[in-house]
């Protein structure tokens, strides 16, 4: 015969476990709502674009139908007059640019923002040296220093990835710092009472517990950085979307630059997805614990 207590044990662990799955049901339908709304504004978006544009109010040079953009898709995925693409490349070349410019940013501000945003956290002296230094850097608009690190750095690929670094590291340093502020102090207390070091303490209390903090930090600093990809490629910046749209200009072709703001969009939002799934895979305590 099982003990009472063993039998209230049992009892507890089933009650958190349909706990537990009662709240993956409730995210899951949540995230499927949230599909369903993005869904019916996407249509809804371009129902009223094409409503505009059929009704003649507006030239086409300034507000292109859908049926245009879709013929400056295809034609940036195809030659024609010997010539690849829309401005010498193809719509994936300009892509992959644009992408391998903000992965290697982003990738700076995570090098950079985790450890900074970890030492403003646990120092209270690097807080009020270096806190400052980063809000004032927040603060900034991207093309305010943009010309700076073209003097800094040329008119290439490192000027362009430093301003998307500078943009993102920012984000990532506040959600760290704000989450080891988070942090309970009887995780703290417990950690020192069992014997671990500083070092032990930010391994395995700190980091774990701020892991969610990182993402959402990193899920911020991908969308400035796809927001500011366009302002770091007005400069020699084909091929890459933000040049391709800064380019169409010259062009007179609002559908590209259409066609590039699309583009960019739907790439940031399938980027805040992966994040949002990587969340859950690291943190699935978020919010439970």
């Amino acid at each position: 015969m099982p003990s009472s207590r063993n039998l209230t044990t049992a009892i507890e662990g089933r009650r958190v476990g349909w706990i537990s799955r009662r709240i993956d049901q409730a995210e899951n339908r949540a995230g499927n709502r949230r599909w369903y709304g993005g869904l019916l504004a996407a249509v809804l978006a371009i129902g009223l674009w094409w409503l505009l544009s059929a009704s003649g109010r507006f030239s086409t040079m300034l507000l292109p139908s859908p049926e245009q953009v879709v013929a400056a898709f295809k034609q940036s995925v195809t030659t024609h007059n010997g010539q690849p693409g829309i401005l010498g490349s193809y719509l994936w070349v300009h892509f992959w640019a644009s992408l391998r410019r903000v992965l290697i940013g982003l990738a700076w501000g995570i090098i950079l923002g985790i450890p900074l945003g970890l030492g403003l956290g646990l120092s209270r002296v690097a807080d009020r040296i270096l806190g400052p230094v980063v809000e004032f850097l927040r603060a900034l608009p991207p093309l305010g220093y943009f010309p700076l690190l073209i003097l800094w750095f040329g008119i290439g690929d490192a000027s362009k990835v430093w301003l998307l670094a500078l943009a993102s590291f920012a984000p990532i340093t506040i959600a760290t710092a704000a989450g080891v502020a988070g942090v309970r102090n009887e995780r703290v207390n417990a950690a020192l009472v069992l014997g671990a070091n500083r070092f032990d303490m930010v391994r395995t209390v700190i980091l774990p517990s701020v892991a969610a903090d990182i993402i959402t930090g990193v899920r911020v600093a991908t969308g400035f950085a796809w927001t500011t990809i366009v302002a770091a490629e007005t400069s020699n910046g084909l091929p890459g979307l933000g040049g391709l749209a800064w380019a169409s200009q010259k062009e007179l072709r609002a559908d590209i630059a259409i066609l590039a703001i699309i583009v960019i969009g739907v790439t940031a939002v399938l980027s805040d997805a992966l994040l949002r799934l990587l969340e859950r895979r690291l943190a699935p305590w978020k919010g439970r614990a």
